[in-house]
């Protein structure tokens, strides 16, 4: 495996940590409740070096499951009691959703926590995958594993703003679309404060 970027890594972490996120950064007439309820989820943001150069994994949600159904997301999900960490919470996510053992995974940082309308404070844990591995999807949560190139995800003029009617309010989100699979919401707010961060450090 060649040298690793560590500086670009360290830069997007870096830039990235300056602030939480969240699903209404972009509707700002949204006033939320200062003592609402959040719980607490985490999520890993998988990394893989291959021949085509850095790339992203990600999952596409099962499309019957109660929150974000067939949407494109990271493997992840709520912590349990057991977690002692959210690290471990995204690394056991990773590995009953995708078949990502966990001994395959470093752990480069955490990103700061991203808030759902769903009512989640999602912490996103960047990670870089060691080796090849196949994919497992969990049955019944996940409908695909996929990859897209990290230079997609880390160009800015790849994102777009759009909107749709949520609960009967106009929402604005950003979208960073791939080929087939349509990246919005949490997902992609995510990706774009990384995107930022980059942007930011050069």
């Amino acid at each position: 495996m060649r040298q690793v970027p560590r500086d670009l890594l360290q830069a997007i972490l870096d830039a990235a940590s300056r602030g939480g996120s969240s699903d209404f950064d972009l509707n700002r007439n949204v006033v939320l409740p200062p003592n609402r309820p959040l719980r607490e989820a985490a999520v890993l943001v998988p990394v893989i070096e291959t021949d085509r150069g850095f790339q992203l994994i990600l999952t596409k949600r099962a499309s019957h499951l109660k929150h974000h159904p067939g949407q494109i997301a990271f493997p992840g999900g709520k912590r349990d009691a057991e977690d002692d960490t959210l690290v471990t919470t995204a690394l056991r996510e990773a590995q009953e959703e995708i078949g990502l053992l966990r001994d395959n995974v470093e752990v480069l940082g955490q990103i700061p926590p991203h808030e759902t309308v769903t009512g989640f404070t999602m912490t996103p844990v960047l990670g870089l995958v060691r080796a090849e591995f196949v994919p497992n999807p969990e049955q019944g949560e996940v409908a695909e594993v996929f990859r897209v190139p990290l230079a997609h995800v880390l160009d800015i003029e790849r994102y777009q703003v759009q909107s749709r009617s949520w609960r009967g309010v106009e929402r604005n989100y950003y979208t960073v679309p791939f080929g087939p699979y349509y990246i919005w919401g949490a997902t992609a707010r995510v990706l774009r404060r990384m995107a930022d961060g980059l942007n930011n450090a050069h």
